[in-house]
């Protein structure tokens, strides 16, 4: 999917402490980053609260009944799990509305870090800060609820699928270096096109990176389903950040809780509640 402010004064003299001086004394003064990082030292777009933002409508599973305030759904469970790493309870978390491509649109940001399967690339870089990847983009197949691959659990079970994919994308070159199906996949320019052609028969199954599948099952084609999803090898993966203002002192503190949680097993336990198996979506091996 193509496929989201600033700290005080203190942080900025930390960084600096990193390099060498003499000034050994001024090094010592330096806060550490735990102290930086506490909820009091940490300036927020409004006082005492946490400001996140995402798009309307929030979409299943990466939030539950359009309601991201609820904990439920992958980015809501994410978002929340970051707050309590910065030292937020639910009740001083508070959610903005942002549309999807103005989250990392260049220019001031009514929100601390916006959440909203943006993908990390050096394009938006340039534009906003990115903090670590919380996600790294898994491919799914998806394929007719009637069709003779709808029961499929591994990968092999899907040699002799005929199987549609677009050009030039990641799903590409996973069809061709993961599943290597006997006959060349169906090749397409557009996504709109694979998805067309899983609608009228003309494949068994299409590749989409599993955001994508999501979206393709819930409102672009009656009747299918995603059989499972696999991760893709060799080359840089697609991750998904949170996005934040140019230049925003948050950042450091923010990459700090998605270490701690993906350190704490945290991440992948939220990952497989929501992304996983109960969401329609098992492993393929």
């Amino acid at each position: 999917m193509a496929t989201r402010p600033l700290m005080l004064l203190a942080l900025a003299v930390a960084v600096v402490g990193c390099a060498p001086v003499d000034n050994t004394a001024a090094i010592s003064a330096a806060p550490t980053t735990s102290t930086a990082c506490t909820k009091d030292q940490l300036k927020l777009l409004n006082p005492g609260k946490l400001t996140i933002g995402t798009d309307k409508p929030a979409f299943e599973p990466w939030f539950k009944n359009d309601d991201p305030s609820n904990g439920q759904g992958f980015e809501s469970a994410v978002a929340f799990a970051v707050a309590g790493e910065l030292g937020f309870d639910r009740s001083e978390v508070q959610w903005s509305t942002v549309k999807f491509d103005a989250a990392f649109a260049p220019g001031d940001k009514q929100f601390d870090f916006d959440i909203n399967q943006v993908s990390i690339t050096p394009e938006r870089a340039e534009a906003v800060d990115f903090s670590k990847g919380y996600y790294t983009v898994k491919q799914a197949v998806v394929v007719s609820e009637k069709g003779k691959f709808a029961g499929a659990k591994s990968l092999a079970e899907l040699k002799d699928a005929k199987i549609g994919v677009q050009v030039g994308t990641t799903s590409f070159n996973a069809v061709r270096d993961v599943i290597k199906p006997a006959d060349d996949p169906d090749v397409f320019n557009d996504q709109i096109d694979v998805v067309t052609a899983l609608k009228n028969d003309q494949v068994d199954a299409v590749v989409v990176d599993l955001p994508t599948a999501f979206y393709v099952t819930a409102v672009q084609v009656e009747n299918s389903k995603i059989v499972g999803q696999f991760s893709s090898t060799g080359g840089t993966p697609e991750e998904f950040g949170m996005v934040m203002e140019k230049g925003s002192a948050l950042k450091p503190c923010v990459d700090k809780a998605v270490d701690a949680l993906k350190s704490k097993g945290e991440l992948a336990k939220i990952e497989q509640q929501w992304l996983g198996s109960a969401a329609g979506a098992p492993e393929l091996r």
